[in-house]
């Protein structure tokens, strides 16, 4: 059994046991967490989300993305502006899809 969520503006497709990176969620290492965004379940889809549906999963750590470099250069103009980000993401695990 698979299932669609949405979570931190994005969508991913998981199955039980899946560990997948998301957008900072709430939360330390070992706390359950519930996705009650859940657009498609199997053959169910919803419109836009299914009710009664919600996924079950555990925080396996909190941790920062690699460091993404922005460079914004103008020719002729002496324009040079350097910025860096490194975004905020929790690795869970899926343990149940609750249909």
């Amino acid at each position: 059994m698979f299932a669609v969520i949405r979570t931190g503006g994005k969508q991913y497709k998981v199955a039980n046991g899946d560990v997948i990176s998301v957008e900072k969620l709430v939360g330390n290492a070992g706390d359950k967490v519930e996705i009650n965004d859940v657009l498609m379940v199997d053959q169910k889809v919803g419109s836009p989300l299914l009710s009664g549906v919600k996924v079950l999963a555990e925080i396996v750590k909190q941790f920062r993305d690699d460091k993404v470099t922005i460079f914004k250069k103008r020719r002729r103009h002496n324009y040079r502006r350097k910025k860096g980000h490194r975004q905020y993401l929790t690795e869970i695990k899926i343990t149940d899809i609750k249909a």
